[in-house]
């Protein structure tokens, strides 16, 4: 059973004698007389609290246990309870999440995870001898969120890592309400502060003003005369839509959009300066208006030739062939500028899958269709992926080796083939249709001698 806190003056010892008409007396759980006053405020907590640092076994969702350990805590007003970040070792940031204390093993060390999470019908006890390729251990850990410890980073890459986790450590908006869906954030994003430390934001799918309260929200939804994001409709097919907009032009949509996708992107550094970037905005239209599926953001000069600075897809919308689309229509894009582009580093896990997915697709079906002699630039040229781009997904694929010197595609029918049977390699189920794209590249000004 809880404690009861009383977080009050004692007017009684004070020697406030008016008090003593107000007070009631009771027992406690000890049978002893109690005083207490009805008026003061009373907070339940669920004592003892649990230390930031500490690691516990931590069960998850799914009812597996990790060990995991407590980066925050804070107390729910609502339920009267303590609250605890945790972060689950080796696993990457995006599975953090806020958990009571009932979901804690307080009887049981870190080291007994193994034995909780072992299927017994499986437990030979015998390790097995087969080992995995460097290329395996990488999809691996992609498909199954493992995060690179320091050691394993140059230390450049591990102080910017260190210090960007201690920027964004804790998330504190746990879900927003965007439509119809109610969204389980993945990361920190910087809200302002009156609006970072709420629980819940009430986010309008249409102007992306967020709001704290449901009933301010509700009002919005009646009042808002939004029924599709700014700029210009550069595509259209069937329910599915994209606008062109400036952030020079629109700059509080496009900051609000930075924002929304900060919560889903753990590396992202772009929230307020959007003036030097184009915004690509996918919706699905129905009678109701435009409604937001996902964006790709560009610079409009990249110095590093990237054809996508940002890129994200809504989580309910993900897993529908929406990623690749606007992987798709980037490299559309960059074909009409005659450009070759790459997306800005670093991409997230889901990012890395969804690339080198589409990479290989495309690599692949032209291999299997062309005839005679093809060049690293020839496919590049073709496609509008960069040559570095190209040699790491052949390799990833085993169609490439280093010989004398250069890079040399090695590829057999039979081989494109197997790979295509793949349902990692198979056709994306949107593609984009260039007969329907409106979109001419931005004249260029020249820049004056000096």
């Amino acid at each position: 059973m809880a404690d009861v806190v009383v977080s009050s003056r004692c007017e009684r010892l004070n020697g406030n004698e008016n008090s003593m008409k107000t007070d009631e007396k009771c027992m406690n759980s000890l049978g002893e007389s109690v005083t207490i006053n009805p008026n003061v405020s009373i907070m339940f907590t669920d004592d003892p609290v649990l230390e930031i640092g500490d690691h516990y076994l931590v069960r998850r969702s799914d009812e597996t246990w990790l060990p995991a350990e407590i980066i925050q805590m804070r107390l729910n007003d609502q339920e009267g309870l303590h609250e605890y970040y945790v972060h689950y070792d080796g696993y990457n940031r995006r599975l953090d999440e806020w958990v009571s204390k009932d979901r804690f093993d307080l009887t049981e060390t870190v080291k007994g995870v193994e034995q909780k999470n072992r299927d017994p019908q499986n437990d030979s006890g015998e390790k097995p001898d087969r080992k995995i390729t460097r290329n395996q251990k990488r999809k691996h850990d992609e498909i199954n969120h493992i995060q690179k410890t320091y050691a394993e980073m140059d230390p450049t890459t591990a102080a910017l890592e260190k210090e960007h986790e201690a920027i964004t450590k804790v998330k504190y908006v746990d879900k927003i309400q965007v439509g119809k869906y109610e969204i389980d954030a993945w990361y920190f994003s910087p809200f302002p502060d009156e609006y970072g430390r709420q629980p819940k934001l009430f986010i309008c799918e249409y102007c992306l003003k967020y709001m704290r309260l449901e009933k301010t929200y509700r009002y919005h939804q009646g009042e808002c005369t939004w029924r599709q994001p700014p700029g210009k409709e550069i595509y259209r097919k069937g329910t599915l839509s994209v606008y062109e907009a400036d952030g020079k032009d629109h700059k509080v949509y496009c900051q609000n959009l930075c924002l929304l996708a900060k919560l889903f992107l753990d590396h992202k550094t772009l929230y307020f300066d959007v003036e030097p970037f184009m915004f690509y905005v996918l919706c699905e239209v129905d009678k109701h208006g435009a409604h937001l599926v996902g964006y790709f953001s560009k610079e409009k000069e990249s110095p590093d030739g990237n054809n996508v600075a940002c890129i994200l897809t809504l989580p309910p919308y993900q897993r529908k062939g929406y990623g690749k689309f606007l992987i798709a229509f980037s490299y559309e894009l960059s074909k009409i500028d005659g450009m070759v582009g790459s997306p800005e580093k670093p991409l997230s896990d889901l990012g890395k899958l969804s690339y080198r997915s589409y990479w290989s697709y495309v690599l692949l079906e032209i291999l299997r269709d062309f005839r005679g002699t093809l060049s690293i630039k020839d496919l590049s040229q073709m496609t509008s992926i960069t040559q570095t781009d190209i040699v790491t997904t052949l390799q990833s694929l085993n169609l490439v080796k280093y010989w004398k010197g250069q890079h040399v595609i090695c590829v057999t029918p039979k081989l494109v083939e197997e790979h295509l049977k793949s349902a990692q390699y198979k056709r994306p189920r949107l593609t984009v249709d260039t007969s329907c794209l409106r979109w001419a590249p931005p004249r260029k000004i020249p820049k004056a001698k000096k």
